[in-house]
């Protein structure tokens, strides 16, 4: 049995929680997921809360069972709070804007680059250079967050490129000089 699968899902008020055909959905007051469930793990709603239990103890059904508990938690999450990714653009030059559904990044490459930003996800930009990337879909925002940080990842000797915000950019000192 998983530790991380045996702990409930608190259900807050306002969420809903339905299971069919081996599909879970979760409503809440941020919109709606929904997440395919594998049929050797049973899934219940009891006092408020959500129990995974497993029907062998197999070792890949283990591993399952915390799979589906953390992405299921993730969703509750997700349709009552959100999820907020921020980007920092560092270098001379170096901007983002939102037109439309489209984010167009100057980041010191020849042309500007173009992300078509998802349905699901919103983006707003800071005039400090910051993108916000928020939605409901965890994975959707971390992925989306992740190819945009890959277009100019950031360098070591003068910080520039594209990084999150909590993220600690390790310096290095450059060439000491002619000797």
């Amino acid at each position: 049995m998983s530790k991380v699968g045996k702990l409930p899902v608190a259900l807050p008020a306002g969420v809903n929680v339905s299971f069919a055909d081996g599909v879970i959905t979760v409503k809440g007051p941020k919109g709606e997921l929904k997440q395919p469930v594998n049929p050797s793990i049973k899934i219940e709603t009891k006092d408020g809360q959500i129990v995974l239990t497993t029907l062998n103890n197999e070792k890949q059904t283990n591993a399952y069972h915390g799979l589906y508990r953390s992405l299921i938690s993730n969703m509750v999450k997700g349709v009552t709070d959100g999820f907020t990714k921020t980007l920092v653009i560092t270098g001379v030059g170096y901007r983002a804007e939102v037109k439309g559904k489209e984010l167009v990044m100057n980041l010191g490459y020849s042309s500007d680059y173009i992300a078509i930003i998802p349905d699901g996800l919103t983006v707003a930009t800071t005039p400090d250079g910051k993108v916000n990337i928020s939605g409901i879909d965890k994975q959707l925002v971390g992925e989306f967050s992740s190819q945009i940080r890959k277009l100019r990842k950031p360098e070591p000797y003068k910080g520039k490129g594209i990084r999150y915000e909590t993220e600690v950019i390790r310096r290095k000192v450059g060439k000491t000089g002619v000797k």
